[in-house]
């Protein structure tokens, strides 16, 4: 075999395993798990959901996402309307480290990626807790893996799907729901 085709099988083999690794790693997400909580694979597809609104506080932004039943039940008018969310809907907050835009500099935009939590409305599975499952998982950059919160991260966050429970407490009235839906 000349030189020239081993190269060429070499340089093919090379970008072949490069490519399978990174979609190998892009997958390992959806492997993460809360101890004795929700699993990411629960959320697959979240990257596409609509958004709901857009967040920010003095170290992070964000934006929550929901999926069809979320929006759904939005639109119906819930949580406004006194109507509890319906089993199935589900939430997610992507935060990111804010940046200034390179292009406005008064503007800010997400930099590194931060965090992804999650909200389930499962009313047999989290009875106790108003309906609702919770999970917090840290992005590290360094090796593109998502871990679950602990309780030595902030907010801390125990080994559960209750780990939202306490703190949505405070918005009972709205089925435990922060989030407005914005007017569009």
């Amino acid at each position: 075999m000349k030189l020239k085709s081993k190269m060429t099988i070499a340089t093919i083999t090379v970008l072949l395993g490069a490519l399978c690794a990174g979609t190998i790693a892009a997958e390992d997400k959806y492997a993460v798990k809360v101890p004795g909580g929700l699993a990411f694979s629960e959320f697959r597809g979240y990257e596409g959901w609509q958004v709901i609104a857009l967040s920010r506080n003095d170290k992070l932004v964000a934006v929550i996402l929901g999926n069809p039943a979320m929006i759904e039940a939005y639109k119906a008018g819930i949580p406004g309307n006194g109507k509890p969310f319906p089993d199935g809907a589900r939430m997610a907050k992507v935060h990111w480290n804010p940046k200034q835009s390179d292009f406005f500099p008064t503007t800010t935009v997400p930099g590194t990626l931060h965090d992804v939590d999650f909200m389930v409305k499962d009313s047999k599975r989290f009875a106790d807790d108003g309906g609702w499952g919770y999970a917090a998982f840290k992005y590290d950059e360094a090796s593109d893996a998502f871990t679950p919160f602990t309780t030595e991260d902030h907010p801390p966050q125990s080994n559960d799907a209750k780990c939202g429970a306490a703190c949505h407490t405070i918005a009972k009235a709205k089925d435990y729901v922060f989030t407005d839906y914005g007017k569009r």
